[in-house]
């Protein structure tokens, strides 16, 4: 039976703009992501039952059945190339759960391109890309890595001279948030602050950190901050313990810190731990 283990990488977003809402009831964005080095390891084996997807995980918090992402991947590789195998998937889970850094997606954007490899299908980053677009937003950016530029409903993706060398502290406190809840919630009339999507572009392609960490917004942050005080708490805690910037990923409730050097973020791992349990040393990732 073939098997193989993949990598699949959180992200977070750089920059998040809503732009106004589509007639399908979706949201048009603009948004900088970019990957870390945080990830779940999958691990792939084929079984001998055609019909049968298995998912397991160290992790309780995920579903293991048809509902999870990695399994609905799986479930359309399968369907479009008539496979004759089933698949056991196990996600050891490092990436926190509904933490918005894109944990499921990743695993979904993991199966595909394990798949891919594994039964030597030949699809192109494209194609992928276009399959996993069908299962969630986030899934195409997984697949492409590295940083990007995401408009539409994020699956219009312009890639991007991503961050290099760069450390990030990630904070995801003992929170849920619902994505969905916060888009519902979202007055698009009452946001004072948006991102200069393209001015941080240039200050990515420059490797300036400086001007990148002091022009970063998040425009959910406007819905996600006034429900939890935590996320403006944690947020104080990165700055104050030396980052160069702070900000919430997608919709939340995770927080972010960029900084310019280990020493430092280091310390400020070592300081929020103590605080939020769920504190992750990390950098960025370019393929």
């Amino acid at each position: 039976m073939k098997s193989i283990t993949v990598k699949s990488r959180a992200k977070i977003n750089l920059s998040l703009d809503v732009i106004g809402k589509r007639p399908d009831g979706y949201h048009e964005v603009q948004m900088i992501m970019q990957q870390v080095d945080l990830y779940d390891d999958i691990k792939i084996i084929e079984n001998k039952d055609k019909n049968n997807i298995v998912v397991t995980s160290n992790c309780e918090f995920i579903p293991k059945n048809n509902t999870n992402i990695a399994y609905k991947a799986a479930e359309l590789i399968k369907e479009q190339f008539n496979i004759s195998y089933g698949i056991n998937i196990h996600i050891q889970k490092n990436i926190p759960v509904a933490a918005g850094l894109a944990g499921g997606s990743a695993n979904a954007a993991g199966v595909l391109k394990g798949l891919n490899e594994m039964w030597k299908l030949g699809l192109s980053t494209e194609e992928l890309m276009d399959i996993g677009v069908k299962i969630g937003a986030d899934v195409p950016f997984c697949i492409l890595g590295s940083a990007a530029l995401a408009e539409g409903i994020g699956e219009r993706l312009t890639p991007l001279e991503g961050l290099k060398n760069t450390w990030v502290v990630l904070a995801k406190p003992s929170i849920s948030v619902s994505t969905a809840e916060v888009y519902r919630n979202l007055d698009l009339d009452k946001i004072t602050r948006r991102p200069e999507t393209y001015k941080l572009i240039e200050a990515m392609k420059e490797q300036d950190l400086y001007t990148l960490s002091k022009d970063m917004a998040n425009v959910l942050e406007t819905v996600t901050e006034r429900k939890h005080a935590v996320i403006r708490q944690l947020k104080s805690k990165m700055m104050e313990y030396n980052a160069l910037g702070s900000m919430m990923s997608g919709s939340g409730p995770t927080v972010f810190g960029i900084f310019k050097n280990y020493k430092k973020a280091k310390a400020a791992y070592d300081n929020l731990l103590v605080i939020n349990k769920q504190t992750y040393l990390t950098q960025t990732y370019n393929e």
